[in-house]
């Protein structure tokens, strides 16, 4: 690298485990290519990911050729405080002592002559990017979302096309290359949803696009060329996905932001024949209503199909029961399948023996089951799920459609379930779908190999760049 000093990356994560995941992919890949990166996010999540993921606070973990480390902040806030309940108002307490944090590691770091090179946030803490602009400071926005959602946000924001209303909640909406149905659209978006303080908070970020001097986008040019292309003559975009299988970044599996301790499948999957088990997980968040866990699990039976089921319990915030299974679901099925609180879903989706995944369709889920080539069942909740489940099914041909949005408030019954794992799983359809994964995966392939890897490279130079302009400015 020759005497100049290494860029220092800092990054700051909303506490949330969809969040930090793929931002701490990001700074693993960025740290392997020789930049130092300080990952800072709140003390409470850091707890929650200490326990899970051996990951010690302050201590420098070289990764490649260069070096990851970990900053957590009291956002003081007892665990039980109300603020945390309500979404809207955490984010707001965040804002306060989160600028104060970002001013006061920027003013650390310069005097311990590691100066921060550039702020990297990823969505709900717009703000950040209001610091590094006040300190003179490039800043960067890592947008978790695929790139057709980050357009429909963007075309709502400045009401480039028609989207549903109070007045007109039905009208379909034209983005590049598809039409989204009302109900195809990212729900916070929508009239109808119970969530829409969501969209909000997301469309704050929009407000402040002039600020990121880029945005980075965990996906590949082959995957969304039509949403890239259309965004790049409106900003500087650079897809850089799919970063949880950075192979520069490899050795660093330990190093996760998941909350919940993985539970030992691995072995269990080992045991069982290759293509034949199904993998069920509802990510992070989502909480499904008891009715529904009642009529997957009778499905399941009824369909004799192995399956590998992530049932999380309740976060203590949510209120809600934990899910019960129905009597004798569990004597029935132990011979054919297994039920966890948490997985290593990544090592699940590439093992031999998994053959689909039903899945709530977050952007993580969806890039990881896409690069390690496994066909969906598409189960959205709600915000950008249904969006990615349109394109899973309808655009890269990868999924069956079987839930709908929480707001469509259907039950789905036990014989489609039925229905929809058998046809996912045997016959000219399940075949259909396995090549179109297949296609896709090596097209990630290609990409980490080529275009994203290049793309990450070129931010790595604009940060440069971008620190020898503003040495001049001082």
């Amino acid at each position: 690298m020759g005497s100049e000093a290494p860029i220092h990356v800092f990054m700051v994560s909303f506490p949330a485990q969809g969040h930090i995941n793929p931002l701490l992919r990001l700074g693993k890949c960025l740290a392997a290519k020789g930049s130092f990166v300080t990952f800072a996010t709140t003390k409470t999540a850091g707890k929650s990911m200490r326990t899970a993921n051996n990951i010690t606070n302050k201590t420098v973990t070289p990764v490649g050729d260069g070096f990851l480390k970990f900053d957590f902040f009291e956002d003081g806030l007892p665990d039980d405080d109300f603020t945390k309940k309500s979404l809207s108002d955490y984010c707001a307490h965040l804002e306060v002592v989160g600028k104060q944090y970002v001013s006061e590691m920027i003013k650390k770091h310069a005097e311990e002559n590691r100066p921060i090179s550039c702020i990297i946030n990823n969505p709900f803490i717009p703000w950040v990017c209001d610091v590094a602009t006040q300190h003179n400071i490039p800043s960067a926005l890592l947008w978790i979302q695929s790139s057709a959602v980050f357009t429909a946000y963007y075309s709502y924001f400045h009401k480039l096309v028609r989207f549903p209303s109070d007045e007109e909640p039905y009208v379909d909406v034209q983005l590049p290359s598809i039409v989204l149905k009302y109900n195809e659209v990212p729900d916070f978006l929508h009239p109808f949803s119970a969530y829409q303080f969501l969209g909000t908070i997301i469309l704050e970020q929009f407000k402040n696009l002039s600020k990121p001097f880029c945005v980075l986008v965990d996906t590949f040019e082959e995957l969304e060329h039509d949403y890239i292309n259309y965004l790049s003559k409106l900003l500087l975009i650079r897809p850089v996905g799919p970063l949880f299988k950075n192979p520069k970044a490899i050795g660093t599996n330990n190093i996760r932001g998941d909350f919940i301790k993985s539970d030992d499948c691995i072995e269990w999957l080992n045991s069982r024949d290759k293509a034949s088990v199904v993998y069920i997980s509802f990510g992070s968040i989502v909480y499904l209503p008891q009715e529904q866990v009642n009529e997957i699990a009778y499905g399941l039976v009824d369909s004799q199909i192995s399956f590998l089921w992530v049932l999380k319990p309740p976060s203590k915030e949510s209120g809600f029961q934990p899910h019960v299974l129905p009597d004798g679901f569990i004597e029935g099925t132990r011979e054919k399948g297994k039920v966890v609180t948490w997985s290593p879903q990544e090592e699940v989706l590439a093992h031999p023996s998994v053959t689909c995944f039903m899945t709530h369709c977050g952007w993580n889920s969806s890039m990881e089951a896409l690069t390690l080539g496994v066909p969906m069942l598409t189960f959205p909740a709600w915000g950008d799920q249904v969006t990615n489940a349109k394109f899973l099914v309808d655009v890269f041909k990868v999924g069956i459609r079987l839930g709908y949005s929480q707001s469509e408030k259907k039950l789905v019954t036990r014989d489609e379930v039925k229905r929809c794992l058998l046809e996912a799983t045997v016959g000219k359809k399940a075949e259909e779908l396995k090549q179109n994964a297949l296609k896709w995966k090596k097209a990630a392939e290609d990409a980490l190999a080529g275009s994203s890897d290049r793309h990450l490279d070129s931010f790595m130079e604009d940060i440069k760049k971008r620190g020898a302009v503003s040495i001049k400015d001082t």
